[in-house]
């Protein structure tokens, strides 16, 4: 997933050019951005029959990472050429610009879903209480407070707390470019020292005002991956060498820790080697702090590095097993049509998340009304993955601002 054969020309590292040199699209960047994207919106469907197969029941990280490196690849692209042509200020009042949009975003998400399963439950049709399903009851009880807090983001319910999360980072970037400016090393020590201080719990953002609850998602520990990325799109770090040796370190360190991360894993041992089974449930409780979500221990962070290094290898130079097949046959035509899809979601992340999110509540509002099994269970994951698909080709149409061309022979 890193970017050793991109088209991105390399950076000298210098104060003056420490970005990306183009705005160049890597198909193998937008393909996992879309592939978190379907990932996030089947673990957000309440019961979900598929959330079982997901990547976080089988390993240490999941689609957060996914979303948040590649957010950090694609922040280096979207914005290093300001920073680089233009000035720091423009680049930082740009940047200022998109945490504009996030926040907003944010704010019109939680609204969006606030009224909706409000609008359910009054209608009284349905046992579920949706509202108190996402823990909305305190804002409804006592809204003039915590809509305050929501506007402030001290008020963020869990369902409700990437957004911020990611907001946050973003607002890290310009100081961070701006350290780079003074000293690669001195920027890389900045971004560790913060995530130090999240692990020691010095650096944390409170979630409500009754209580000593924290973001679900810190900032300051999930910044390390976001800036990961960041560095990789910048070239501030090298594409690591493609060694078989490493291949298969990587394979192994993924494979030995799933019984750590996953019962799943560890329900299988229990069968084929019950021994393995009682040293990963004995050894489970002692590394709480090192897989722990919250403030992205190092453990998430490896299994991620891990991850993304196989799966680099397995999409070839530049992405060429992403290609379809040869040919004109039915698998070639599937093939095509699914990565073509897939790189449209990837393109739109911003507008699939928000829609993902919200769509996930409706479409376990279906499962509830049809029950849940196997066929509303496809029903439900391919019709929410068609209208991801849908939206992504809707938003890119409206951001060629079609209203703008002129029409022939006018």
């Amino acid at each position: 997933m890193t970017t050793a054969e991109t088209e991105i020309r390399p950076t000298p590292r210098h104060a003056t050019s420490a970005v990306a040199r183009a705005a160049v699209r890597d198909p193998r960047l937008d393909f996992f951005r879309g592939l978190a994207m379907f990932i996030i919106l089947i673990a957000h469907i309440p019961g979900n029959w598929l959330t079982l197969w997901i990547p976080a029941r089988w390993g240490f990280s999941d689609a957060t990472e996914i979303f948040v490196f590649c957010s950090g690849m694609a922040s280096a692209i979207a914005f290093g050429k300001v920073f680089r042509d233009q000035s720091w200020a423009m680049g930082a009042a740009r940047t200022a610009f998109r945490c504009w949009q996030v926040y907003w975003a944010h704010i019109g998400l939680f609204f969006a879903i606030a009224v909706t399963v409000s609008a359910l439950d009054a209608t009284g049709a349905f046992e579920r209480d949706y509202t108190g399903q996402l823990n909305l009851l305190p804002f409804f009880e006592e809204t003039q407070a915590n809509l305050i807090g929501l506007m402030t983001l001290t008020y963020v319910p869990n369902y409700f707390d990437i957004l911020p999360m990611y907001l946050v980072i973003l607002a890290m970037m310009p100081f961070v470019i701006a350290l780079a400016r003074v000293h690669l090393g001195v920027a890389a020590a900045a971004v560790v020292a913060v995530w130090l201080l999240a692990q020691s719990g010095i650096a944390r953002l409170p979630a409500e005002p009754w209580s000593d609850r924290e973001w679900f998602f810190n900032p300051f520990g999930w910044q390390l991956i976001f800036f990961t990325g960041f560095a990789f799109m910048s070239r501030w770090l090298p594409a690591p060498p493609k060694l078989g040796a490493l291949l298969w370190l990587a394979i192994g360190f993924l494979v030995l820790t799933s019984p750590l991360s996953s019962p799943r894993v560890v329900d299988i041992l229990q069968v084929i080697w019950p021994a393995a089974a009682d040293w990963a449930m004995g050894i489970y409780p002692d590394i709480g702090l090192l897989r722990d979500k919250t403030d992205f221990g190092v453990l998430r962070y490896l299994h991620f590095l891990a991850l993304a290094y196989v799966a680099w290898w397995a999409v070839g130079p530049a992405g060429d097993r992403l290609k379809a097949p040869a040919g004109d046959g039915a698998l070639a035509r599937t093939w095509s049509t699914g990565l073509a899809a897939t790189l449209k979601v990837g393109q739109q992340s911003l507008a699939i998340f928000i829609t993902s999110m919200y769509l996930a509540r409706l479409l376990g509002l279906c499962l509830d009304v049809m029950g849940r099994n196997y066929v509303t269970m496809a029903l439900v994951n391919f019709g929410g993955a068609a209208i991801l698909v849908a939206v992504a080709y809707g938003v890119g149409w409206i951001k060629t601002h079609p209203w703008r061309q002129v029409k022939k022979g006018s």
